[in-house]
């Protein structure tokens, strides 16, 4: 059977985990279902409760495709707490002791959200701010343009041991620490779903925001769940980076463009999946960006302006040439036998057979995403 062949129709108490695949169920039915303690990391995209009070429109009239479906609509805040604790309940049930949780949202939500996480004993190791480079404009002027969203990533406990991949995380951000306001645009362009013109799904988040989380937290083979799982980004970025996945989701629709999307994710070989950390070096842009984005792949061969010397990019943007492994700076030092090296410059991918630097890619990023 293949990896997305399954979809469970009703969540039934389980021992052995369904692995790649999506458990068409009410979230709180569906890990009632699962075995406790069984997951290494949950990623939670809960609604919102945006409480939008009617349509939006552009000051042209033009409508805004914005969150107007049941599945973001609750009664009360008493109604959203209820809801929040119940899954949170089981969330903490079946994650393990060294496991870590994820849950991302806006103002509407996060601080009841973050109450209930704490009540129900996790601890709250950060709050990451999401600042979006293109956010939707507050089209009536009454308010300050909402241009970020807040993620809360708690572990099971004060003293609990948890998988914080900090290496790689500097290696990402060209020998930084990585801080904790993460500027990403918001999903669009192909990577944005969309049936007959018309969104899949309104809150679809962006493969970078996902790469960064799994590749911070996990390691290959670990399980991820989303007991929100909409369209699959959490499932689609997992299968790229060898982590296994359980998505949980209501609606046919959703589920459909998941897997659709899913069996389109090409998982990586072990040589990319190996991670590591670089010595400092600080561009404008880190080259873990262009990674995570996708503007240049795992796996993706890079080479020197002659093709003399090549390399192989890895997960966390750091290089292998050989024996040889690195930043894209440290990496084209060592094999000049220089004491320093522009990798922007020094590095070339193939662009249909024709070597371009890797700076034309981050000055294509600077592009897009300028204020």
């Amino acid at each position: 059977m293949g990896v997305l062949e399954k979809v469970a129709a009703r969540a039934r108490p389980v021992e052995v985990l369904p692995l790649d695949q999506i458990i068409r169920d009410d979230c709180i039915a569906a890990m009632r279902a699962l075995p406790a303690k069984s997951v290494d990391m949950i990623f939670a995209d809960p609604p919102y409760n945006l409480q939008l009070g009617g349509d939006l429109n552009r000051p042209d009239g033009s409508h805004v495709d914005a969150v107007t479906d049941d599945w973001d609509k609750f009664d009360s805040l008493a109604a959203y707490d209820r809801f929040t604790r119940a899954w949170l309940g089981e969330a903490r049930r079946i994650l393990k002791d060294d496991a870590t949780l994820w849950v991302i949202g806006s103002y509407h939500n996060i601080f009841k959200v973050g109450a209930a996480i704490q009540d129900l004993d996790f601890w709250i190791l950060n709050d990451i701010v999401w600042r979006k480079t293109n956010p939707m404009p507050n089209f009536k002027g009454t308010r300050f343009t909402n241009a970020h969203e807040t993620l809360i990533w708690a572990s099971m406990g004060e003293k609990a041991r948890y998988t914080f991949n900090y290496r790689s995380m500097k290696t990402l951000n060209d020998e930084l620490q990585m801080r904790s306001d993460w500027e990403f645009p918001v999903c669009g362009g192909q990577e944005r779903l969309k049936r007959d013109g018309v969104k899949v799904h309104p809150t679809q988040k962006p493969e970078a925001l996902l790469y960064r989380v799994l590749l911070a937290c996990t390691k290959p083979g670990d399980v991820v769940l989303d007991p929100f799982f909409g369209t699959g980004t959490t499932g689609a970025v997992a299968r790229r980076l060898g982590r296994r996945w359980i998505g949980i989701e209501r609606e046919a629709g959703y589920c459909a463009a998941a897997i659709e999307r899913i069996e389109a994710a090409l998982p990586l070989d072990e040589s990319a999946l190996a991670t590591m950390q670089s010595p400092r070096s600080a561009p404008r842009v880190a080259f873990g960006v262009i990674v995570e984005t996708g503007m240049l792949l795992p796996g993706t061969e890079l080479f020197d302006a002659r093709r003399r010397h090549r390399a192989v990019i890895r997960a966390d943007g750091s290089l292998m040439s050989g024996d040889v492994t690195g930043s894209i700076h440290k990496v084209g030092a060592l094999l000049q036998g220089a004491p320093a090296c522009n990798g922007w410059t020094f590095w070339h991918c193939d662009l249909n057979g024709a070597l371009v630097p890797i700076d034309t890619l981050r000055q294509t990023y600077l592009l897009a995403n300028q204020p």
